[in-house]
């Protein structure tokens, strides 16, 4: 068997592909053309290994064998229904983002005709209807399937994981459809307990064997072995790798967080228990997920300039006398896609690219909370508290090609002056120089020692 491995990933703008030798544990190549979903597929993947076959002697059987992720044609796009926004809705939300999804949408309690309409615009890839614990609620969920059954013909998959004495009721509610109905175990099955697993392995299951076949995705078959996860599920795989190790074998680097800055979106990953660190603290609120992911639709540092640029200025971040020339430089880095050209753009792309971090990650640690009591003051702690977490590695192009890598991810960090937000006080820095995190995540589902050792290899401290 040949040692070169072949990873792929299918992005909205490129196809990636990356080749390892798993023999000598090194990195062969990264190279990327532009996509092509919206013609053939298949068009882009043969332009992108044309370039890695100028550097790498590849056979057509280590291309038959190679694996894919993919984030084209919109990515995972999903819409979650609950009861109460705080926790079902909240648990159906975190199952999908862990999952890979983009969410489109989210909504609680019985919805509306007006609600129900919104949904058939959107036009989601899978609705998640979730609500009641086990034994609970069982009326809003009925209600919810019953209006979901009036636009059928216009929902493509639905997973039902909500109560379990109400899937009775909703298999009759749903006898009709023509829609693909998955039933699975509830996403809150006790109050305040989370059981996502098996949410998280129904999503991908119809990831890999029907929404890729509807987006044209699948197609890639007839040249690959397979898409076998959204892109976000790669990386999230990738973390868990870089933090827990491989079990006998390489001790990990222990509790992260990873932040990969995009075009589009900031994504940030954390594998951290978040418990607190100060005495005296309680838990508020849904138990987070150990491996958890959020996602920033509006803080991608070339679709988003116009927002991250808002947000600079209410934060003060530039003076009145630099406004007009932050809206100019704007401009010309919308114009260069983002990428800086001299000392000024350089300045701004620097300071929004830091903000976004900065904004991302705020969103998506746990905050500290005090009340007032007869007892005296009480502290409460909503989210996971990461100011342990000694590592903080970054990716994507606006932190790994960055003019300063570091000064990015210091957007991470602490800060004094907001010490209820509880981001990592004092950790070590790496970046995924070789943008190699994706196939790392894929590598890790057959070889994750081979994957472990790679990525050791190719994280850069800074």
């Amino acid at each position: 068997m040949s040692n070169i491995r072949i990873f792929i990933d299918f992005g909205s703008t490129f196809t990636k592909v990356v080749a390892f030798d798993l023999d000598k544990e090194e990195l062969l190549a990264r190279v990327q053309a532009p996509s092509t979903v919206d013609t053939d597929v298949i068009i882009g993947l043969k332009q992108a290994l044309a370039k890695l076959e100028e550097t790498v002697a590849f056979t057509d059987s280590d291309v038959k064998q190679a694996v894919a992720c993919s984030s084209a044609a919109g990515g995972l796009r999903m819409v979650c229904i609950g009861l109460v926004p705080e926790y079902t809705t909240e648990a159906g939300r975190l199952a999908a983002l862990g999952a890979g999804a983009k969410i489109a949408g989210t909504y609680s309690y019985e919805l509306t005709k007006k609600e129900i309409e919104e949904k058939a615009e959107i036009s989601p890839d899978i609705i998640l209807l979730t609500g009641g614990t086990d034994g609970g609620n069982k009326k809003i969920i009925c209600h919810n399937a019953e209006m979901l059954s009036r636009i059928g013909d216009r929902i493509k998959y639905i997973i039902v994981a909500g109560n379990k004495s109400a899937q009775d009721r909703i298999k009759e509610i749903f006898a009709d459809m023509s829609s693909n109905i998955v039933y699975t175990n509830n996403v809150m099955p006790e109050f305040g307990k989370l059981n996502l697993d098996s949410v998280n392995e129904k999503i991908r299951e119809l990831f890999i064997n029907h929404i890729t076949q509807a987006k044209g995705i699948a197609r890639v078959k007839e040249v690959i072995q397979d898409v076998i996860m959204p892109t976000p599920s790669a990386v999230l795989e990738a973390a868990k790798l870089i933090a827990e190790g491989v079990p006998g074998v390489h001790i990990g680097m222990g509790e992260l967080l990873l932040v990969d800055v995009g075009g589009a979106t900031t994504d940030v990953y954390s594998i951290a228990r978040g418990l607190p660190t100060r005495d005296g603290v309680n838990m508020v609120g849904l138990p987070e997920p150990y491996a958890k992911r959020t996602v920033e639709g509006d803080l991608g540092l070339y679709h988003n300039l116009d927002t991250l640029t808002s947000i600079a200025e209410q934060e003060s971040l530039v003076s009145e006398e630099s406004k007009n020339e932050l809206l100019e430089k704007v401009q010309e880095l919308r114009s260069v896609l983002s990428i800086p050209e001299g000392e000024v753009q350089t300045h701004y792309q620097l300071m929004l690219s830091k903000l976004a971090v900065k904004t991302a990650v705020d969103r998506h640690v746990g905050k500290l909370q005090s009340v007032v009591t007869h007892n005296g003051e009480v502290w409460f702690q909503r989210g996971k508290d990461l100011t342990e977490v000694k590592t903080v590695i970054g990716a994507g192009g606006p932190v790994v090609f960055s003019a300063n890598s570091r000064q990015v991810l210091e957007g991470a960090v602490f800060q004094q002056e907001s010490p209820n937000v509880l981001k990592p006080k004092e950790p070590e820095f790496y970046i995924d120089q070789r943008y190699i995190l994706f196939a790392i995540g894929l590598l890790a589902q057959s070889n994750p020692v081979k994957a472990f050792r790679i990525i050791r290899k190719y994280l850069v401290q800074i």
